[in-house]
């Protein structure tokens, strides 16, 4: 089978990239193998690349079978591209930040059907670091062997996918002022979830608390009409490892601030009203009817256009005179 037939959401990518405005900066991070040939993981830039302004990265793929993450960033990546040319709101923006779209972080396990890479590893455990407080059993990552899920990888070799994500984040985003992250994800729960850090712990809270929960104030108050539930991972599992955890703690040591959300799309509602997508080995974590995957397309766009706009107006809402405040009430929230 080629490419195209195991792997549409790379094709469509790539299509897109062939009649792509000279605006858009594409670079390959990096290559993995697979039986169809070696397949690449793209990183895309829009806007100005100067690290002193703001910018926000849009990543997709990390779970091979959370497809439907990918393809949010896609749907999303086609209306930045078609509004390029004539949207004077997008150029001002992209004059005074930087939007970076990784879709596909893990194209291996996508063609496969995986939740690992193509070396069985999960790549959301991968990171070199340990839970301390009990991670969750297996869920949570460990080094049991590659036949069961979740399994971290080697102690201190991290996957290509993994190193170059992070050598990215770390090359594009850690040197700015503010930088948030989007990534894109399904398979838990009945209602659409932003995960923030830790996930390696309950005890210890992130250092910017008070700038999560003000931008948890923003979102609620600007469309009090979403379902959006804005939480730690924390509160749900622990788990050793998590990227984001790790990429998070990598600013704290050079005085970056770096805000990570992983939207976790609630797929569990999926299965509620089509059970039998569970005859699927996508049914747990794609919708699989039409018009579902077309809602769900289209029910993200509000939130990732508010995250760009957080982004771009970081010196706007950066609780820096309440911040004490903030973080209390933070705490009696989450903690």
């Amino acid at each position: 089978m080629s490419q195209q037939d195991i792997l549409p959401e790379l094709a469509q990518l790539q299509q897109l990239l062939a009649t792509a405005p000279p605006e858009l900066h594409t670079e390959v991070l990096c290559t993995v193998p697979h039986a169809c040939g070696p397949l690449p993981v793209y990183a895309l830039r829009f806007g100005n690349p100067q690290p002193t302004l703001p910018a926000i990265a849009l990543i997709g793929g990390v779970h091979g079978l959370e497809r439907i993450g990918t393809q949010v960033i896609l749907a999303y990546l086609q209306t930045l591209l078609q509004r390029l040319p004539w949207d004077q709101c997008l150029q001002h923006t992209l004059e005074h930040c930087c939007i970076y779209v990784v879709p596909l972080l893990n194209p291996a396990g996508m063609a496969n059907g995986w939740r690992s890479n193509g070396n069985h590893v999960d790549l959301m455990r991968n990171a070199p670091q340990d839970c301390t407080e009990g991670a969750a059993w297996l869920v949570g990552g460990h080094r049991l062997g590659t036949v069961l899920p979740w399994y971290r990888g080697k102690p201190g070799v991290m996957e290509a996918e993994s190193q170059a994500l992070v050598s990215f984040v770390r090359r594009e985003l850690l040197a700015r002022p503010c930088s948030l992250v989007l990534d894109c994800h399904s398979g838990f729960g009945r209602t659409d979830r932003l995960w923030f850090p830790y996930a390696k712990s309950r005890r210890q809270p992130m250092a910017h608390l008070a700038e999560m929960y003000r931008l948890r104030q923003l979102l609620l108050d600007t469309y009090p009409h979403q379902n959006y539930i804005f939480e730690p991972q924390s509160q749900h599992y622990l788990c050793h490892g998590d990227l984001w955890d790790y990429l998070y703690d990598m600013a704290l040591r050079q005085n970056s601030l770096l805000l990570p959300l992983t939207l976790e799309m609630g797929s569990w509602n999926w299965v509620r009203k089509n059970p039998f997508q569970l005859l699927s080995s996508l049914g747990m974590f794609h919708p699989i009817k039409p018009h579902r995957v077309k809602r769900v397309l289209r029910s993200h766009l509000i939130l990732i256009n508010f995250l760009i706009n957080a982004t771009l107006s970081y010196q706007q809402w950066l609780p820096v005179p309440q911040r004490e405040q903030l973080k209390a009430e933070a705490i009696s929230l989450w903690y």
